[in-house]
């Protein structure tokens, strides 16, 4: 396959147009001889850095880079960005900008429950996947260490909701043996990205154990709704002076992440999907006003009102945190280096304790 996630008549369409989103799931690939990546860069697309070879991995080729999102080119040409993201249109009336929120979810989903696959959801007890879980109606499978943040509220939630939960209690031994793979899947060593990588692969691999063929995240929520705290407090992290701004940085910082976490999930088998990704959603966390995104009591404001709607109260307002700490993966891989003898006074010793076992 050339062409990765549409068709190519609407790839096409959304060329003549310069439409940003065209009503997808992303899409990347070969289209009359030029690369295409959609705007947000959903599916994976790799170039060599000094050559005209690509891929949707990055193993294949010997020096990796991402083809830039929204651009078109021919293969070893400098590309061309036609499909920018949009500006925000805030929408001025809460009622309005909550109900196209509402619908582009549930469009988003019924896309999603249509689709001839047997689908599995990462659920990690947050409202993201709590969402996801209650719209596609499909099994549940929560990963972490057994005295974990994650599993702990992966169960409250699942009881909450009257939903069977499959847990998958990680060891030491299941991070040692998975991040060499995890590393070559994603092209990546350095810590963060293993270290948010590996639930997912883990996870993955129980799923596709158990006959499925996908596997839904929530990816793109905390982007897209303000769900960051650095978004709300304005410090080092982000450049932006407003909540609106910091949100726009974080969405622009979708295009690097999402080939990570869509390669951690591939390498294992399954397909990645991430409804709340498909352009309808997109537009319509663009339209939300100031105040339904984040402030210092809530983030993800407007996000957590639709979901309200179909999530008990204290799973719809629950906070999480980040997947690497949450499932104490980073911990344990920093323990695992440690031991190895790569100590903390080391620069980047997790790192360099990935990049070891890359070696061996």
């Amino acid at each position: 396959m050339t062409l990765r996630g549409t068709d190519p008549e609407t790839v096409r369409e959304a060329l003549e147009a310069e439409d940003s989103l065209p009503g997808t799931a992303g899409f990347a690939g070969v289209l009359d001889g030029r690369l295409v990546r959609d705007s947000l860069g959903r599916v994976p697309l790799f170039v060599e850095r000094d050559g005209d070879d690509w891929d949707f991995a990055p193993g294949p080729l010997e020096d990796a880079v991402l083809f830039p999102a929204g651009s078109v080119g021919a293969p070893g040409t400098e590309p061309r960005q036609v499909w920018p993201l949009p500006e925000p249109t805030p929408e001025p009336d809460h009622e309005t900008a909550l109900a196209g929120l509402d619908r582009a979810i549930r469009t988003a989903t019924e896309r999603v429950r249509r689709a001839d696959r047997d689908l599995a959801v990462a659920f990690s007890g947050g409202v993201d996947s709590a969402l996801l879980a209650e719209a596609l109606d499909a099994p549940i499978y929560a990963v972490g260490f057994p005295d974990s943040h994650d599993l702990a509220a992966a169960r409250t939630a699942a009881d909450a909701m009257g939903r069977e939960l499959r847990v998958l209690e990680l060891e030491p031994a299941d991070l040692e043996r998975a991040v060499p793979e995890v590393a070559r899947a994603i092209g990546r060593t350095n810590a963060m990205d293993v270290q948010i990588a590996l639930p997912l692969y883990l996870v993955g691999e129980r799923v596709a154990t158990d006959g499925f063929d996908a596997l839904a995240v929530g990816q793109g929520a905390d982007e897209l709704f303000g769900g960051y705290e650095k978004v709300v407090r304005l410090d080092h992290r982000v450049e932006a002076e407003t909540t609106r701004g910091a949100v726009r940085e974080q969405i622009r910082s979708l295009p690097e992440q999402l080939p990570r976490d869509v390669r951690a999930i591939e390498a294992t088998g399954l397909e990645s999907v991430a409804p709340l990704l498909h352009d309808d959603v997109v537009d319509a966390a663009l339209r939300l006003p100031d105040e339904l995104l984040a402030d210092e009591d809530v983030r993800k404001r407007g996000f957590r009102r639709v979901a309200a709607d179909s999530l008990p109260e204290e799973v719809a307002t629950r906070d999480k945190k980040a997947v690497q700490y949450g499932s104490l993966v980073a911990r344990e891989l920093d323990r695992l280096a440690r031991q190895a003898g790569y100590k903390r006074r080391m620069d980047d010793h997790v790192t360099k304790y990935v990049e070891s076992l890359l070696e061996n």
